[in-house]
């Protein structure tokens, strides 16, 4: 693919989404808002699956006497997650804790597609008679902006079964300056909320877009250069997708607490 290639076409190629569009219900370059980029969507779900399997089959087979390393790798991750979200989130909710680990893990599953070689899954895609696939889905905003309007809804939930209707109003027309000053407070109330989702997927979508990039360009430089460059980067990598898929969950949690507890 590279050779045949120039450098320009190389890059967005290998940034170019697989489109569905709604229109005409053909494979292009889009159809404006009615477009779906297929590839980002099959590899979100099929990651989500493989969790969900992978959790389930650990679950039902469960030992007490001898633990696999898997079991024990899943109860860790379990527990840690479960004690951060307590932490996090004062109130008993049967519904933070598992909503957290299914963020962390989904997403740092996503992240992970990263470190993939950046020409592997685009040939096998070729080879299948399409002409793009892009799989890091966190590098794709609406995934990332998907999965930030989830949490919007929720802490819209939250602030009405943690206030109720009443004191979530009082709180929209009185905090910060006072009840005099309410229409500031209603403007900077909205301007907080609405910005509490887009902060969640741009951070989230402009850390992987970044690695991805930096990912091809390093494929585009003599083999011995991508070594050079690309093991450094690639351990680097490890740690922005793991945090990443931390802060993602974490703030999901505080943003949740803050629109439970009243203030």
């Amino acid at each position: 693919m590279k050779e045949k290639l120039t450098t320009d076409a190389y890059v967005q190629h290998h940034l170019q989404f697989l489109q569905l569009d709604l229109h005409t219900m053909k494979l292009g370059d889009g159809g404006g808002f009615w477009t779906l980029n297929l590839d980002s969507m099959f590899m979100a779900i099929l990651l989500g699956a493989i969790f969900l399997i992978l959790f389930r089959c650990v679950a039902t087979r469960l030992s007490v006497d001898k633990p696999s390393g898997l079991q024990n790798f899943v109860e860790f991750i379990i527990e840690f997650i479960d004690n951060l979200s307590r932490e996090a989130f004062k109130a008993e909710s049967k519904l933070i804790a598992p909503l957290a680990l299914t963020i962390f893990v989904w997403v740092f599953l996503m992240n992970l597609i990263d470190l993939l070689p950046v020409d592997l899954l685009p040939r096998l895609a070729q080879l299948m008679g399409l002409p793009y696939f892009r799989a890091v889905g966190t590098a794709d905003p609406n995934i990332t902006f998907g999965l930030s309007l989830t949490i919007f809804g929720l802490l819209i939930f939250y602030n009405f079964k943690g206030k109720g209707f009443k004191g979530l109003g009082k709180e929209i027309l009185t905090k910060p300056f006072g009840p005099w000053l309410f229409p500031i407070n209603i403007i900077f109330r909205v301007l907080e909320d609405i910005v509490k989702p887009f902060s969640l997927s741009l951070r989230l979508f402009g850390n992987l877009f970044a690695g991805e990039l930096i990912f091809i360009i390093i494929a585009l430089l003599p083999w011995w250069i991508q070594f050079i460059l690309g093991v450094p980067w690639t351990i680097f990598h490890v740690l922005i997708i793991l945090i990443q898929a931390f802060i993602f969950m974490m703030l999901s949690v505080v943003y949740l607490s803050m629109a439970y507890e009243k203030h």
